[in-house]
């Protein structure tokens, strides 16, 4: 079993044609029940990854979803969810899981997993641009690598956190160059309702702040690029840049040539974004290049049939 991945499946079988997709990220918790394939119930709460919230927290999130979605008898529970790096991280999730779900079979994976399968490839290299970032490949024998998805303390280039950490650095830079506030400092001041850039300092470190607040002033960036703001253009160009590179080393480690799937709320939203991805592949002569047209949590009834 890969290490990244939990199966718990104390009475399988019970629940009949009922799955239950779960698509954990790092700001919101996406539920999708299905009956006999088709989606019957789809709902979000907030973060039930255990990275990003506390363990009560996660639990409390998972619990509201599962009264949403309903909680009546379940077959499998498919589940995604970033930083799931060991078979603890993975375990962990899903006894928080089991309790609603008597009797499933539970499956906790990277989220990069569903991503490839709502893409609808059994082989290939998904890579996420969200609140975090990281690529994730199979191939045909199997052979699995990964890049990137150390979190935004040791990585996550090409995210949101990364960009809205830059729209800081970048505001704080001209701030010690004497510069005036430019359009991206003006708006990142806005939304964070300070008045000077020296209090980015204070706010970026405060424990009222963290990793999803920073992540959600990523579209300030993105809208200063479409508004011609080229110190943005350019790091939206660095972000599509930093994800290609991801995906090209998975690509080496298993011998693929593509499809390349790029998801997650950046990479199916961002157009600037994408077409950076597509033309940093391109140079690097990859041509099969996809952008996800549906959420990763549909990929679960592909995954669920796999495993039977």
């Amino acid at each position: 079993m890969p290490a990244q991945e939990a199966v718990r499946s104390p009475g399988a079988g019970r629940g009949g044609g009922t799955v239950i997709g779960l698509d954990i990220g790092g700001t919101k918790t996406r539920g999708v029940r299905f009956e006999n394939g088709q989606p019957v119930a789809d709902e979000i709460v907030g973060s039930s990854n255990v990275q990003n919230v506390s363990r009560d927290e996660a639990a409390a999130h998972l619990a509201e979803l599962f009264a949403m979605i309903g909680n009546g008898p379940v077959a499998y529970v498919y589940a995604g969810a970033g930083g799931i790096d060991t078979e603890e991280d993975a375990a962990a999730l899903a006894a928080l899981i089991e309790p609603h779900v008597p009797g499933a079979k539970i499956t906790v994976v990277h989220d990069s997993r569903l991503l490839l399968a709502a893409g609808g490839a059994s082989s290939g290299v998904a890579v996420i641009a969200g609140t975090g970032s990281a690529a994730w490949g199979r191939n045909g024998q199997g052979e699995e690598a990964r890049a990137g998805g150390w979190g935004y303390l040791l990585g996550d280039e090409g995210s949101g956190y990364w960009l809205g950490r830059e729209a800081v650095r970048h505001s704080l830079r001209r701030m010690n160059q004497g510069l005036e506030a430019d359009e991206l400092t003006r708006a990142l001041l806005a939304a964070c309702g300070i008045n000077h850039p020296n209090k980015l300092i204070a706010l970026f470190h405060s424990a009222d702040t963290g990793r999803r607040y920073w992540a959600q002033q990523a579209r300030l960036v993105v809208e200063a690029a479409d508004a011609g703001h080229l110190a943005s253009q350019e790091l939206i160009q660095q972000a599509g840049k930093d994800l290609a590179d991801m995906a090209a080393q998975v690509l080496r480690q298993l011998r693929l040539d593509g499809p390349v799937i790029l998801g997650s709320g950046l990479g199916m939203n961002v157009v600037r974004l994408q077409e950076a991805f597509r033309n940093h592949l391109a140079a690097a002569g990859v041509t099969d290049v996809r952008v996800l047209e549906q959420e990763p949590v549909f990929g679960v009834l592909q995954l669920v049939g796999e495993q039977r």
